[in-house]
């Protein structure tokens, strides 16, 4: 969730305040979702059991923000100044929820999981800032960033970027069709194999993560190479209901293997069509700004609050309805953390960096 419609554009470029809008209601899902995991693990019974498919949401996303920012710029300004740029843009927060991650970790009062870990606590630190991945804490999932999981994505989202400065931008539509294509086969074949697609973050599931960001970000630029932007008179509410339905589907673990690859192939390119050419009404405005500003910031610094959450749970055993009033309210804490970090570490480290560079 990596991606902003804003980052290095002119003044003169159309900027799709809806799409911002939209990230951030797919960053407020999976911090619900995250939540429901510990309250409800199996996702039969949670009621946002699809929130996982997020990040296809991002990868597709990205890609076609990413085509339409600099398929027209990057031989101008050159490889390493767009890979400049994009650093700038994700590792500020990077580092910022990796110091979050080791102090949470290390100062949880309902756990000391970090003392059999400490020797080798240095090294994780400095793998989660430089994004190498790390998987080690076998009691929490085999995460391969455990200090700050969702960064798995944003390794994903590197790659991408790298592969599209020095290889995708270059393509024609006919081979990025084609690598759609095998995309789309690999992830039915990945969706079969694993039961559905919420792979990609743990050393056991490596691979998956691959192939969702190798479908999803190459299916974004074509949407906006080939000028699918769907114009239609539903505003923000109508788009984002829509992709709030997605993350509602019921789960089903005999279907899934289907479900899932059937929404990332077909329904997620359409929703960033959809979104792209949505039109925005005034009263709008204000929460799509809002929704975008907080997106990434939430969805990089709300995971070690849930390890938290999880610590608490397994030493207090808290009823349902306790953990359920702990998700809402912590949902809400963690949306105006984002927003502070958002205001008061990310964005002014993002204007330095620019500045020095």
């Amino acid at each position: 969730m990596h991606e902003n419609s804003t980052i290095s554009l002119t003044p003169t470029r159309q900027h799709f305040e809806i799409l911002d809008g939209l990230r951030g209601i797919a960053a407020i899902a999976v911090v619900i979702f995250h939540f429901m995991e510990i309250a409800v693990p199996d996702y039969n019974n949670s009621f946002i059991a699809h929130a996982y498919l997020s990040v296809d949401f991002f990868f597709c996303l990205s890609g076609f923000v990413i085509a339409y920012a600099y398929d027209d710029r990057l031989q101008k300004i050159g490889t390493m100044a767009f890979l400049k740029l994009r650093l700038i843009r994700l590792h500020p927060l990077v580092i910022i929820a990796s110091v979050v991650g080791l102090i949470v970790f290390v100062l949880d009062p309902f756990s000391q999981l970090w003392m059999k870990y400490a020797a080798r606590l240095p090294l994780m630190f400095v793998a989660s800032c430089l994004m190498i991945p790390y998987p080690l804490v076998h009691e929490r999932y085999f995460n391969l960033f455990h200090l700050n999981p969702p960064t798995w994505s944003l390794f994903w989202e590197y790659i991408a970027n790298i592969l599209y400065a020095l290889v995708l931008v270059r393509l024609r539509n006919k081979w990025l069709w084609a690598l759609v294509g095998l995309g789309a086969i690999a992830l039915y074949f990945e969706a079969q194999a694993s039961g559905f697609l919420g792979v990609g973050w743990g050393g056991d599931n490596f691979r998956g993560g691959g192939v969702r960001v190798a479908f999803s970000f190459v299916a974004g630029m074509l949407v906006y190479r080939s000028r699918w932007i769907i114009r239609h008179p539903f505003g923000f509410a109508g788009i984002g209901t829509l992709l709030a339905m997605v993350f509602i589907i019921p789960y089903s673990n005999t279907y899934n293997k289907i479900i899932d690859p059937t929404i990332v192939v077909f329904f997620l390119p359409l929703l960033v069509a959809l979104g792209a050419g949505a039109t925005l009404h005034n009263r709008a405005k204000a929460i799509c700004r809002f929704s975008g500003n907080i997106s990434y910031p939430l969805y990089m610094i709300h995971y070690p609050f849930i390890w938290l959450f999880m610590s608490y749970v397994e030493k207090q055993k808290p009823s349902l309805t306790q953990m359920l009033v702990i998700t809402a309210a912590g949902t809400l804490l963690l949306i105006g953390l984002a927003y502070f970090v958002f205001a008061y570490l990310d964005e002014p480290l993002r204007k330095w960096f620019r500045k020095k560079s």
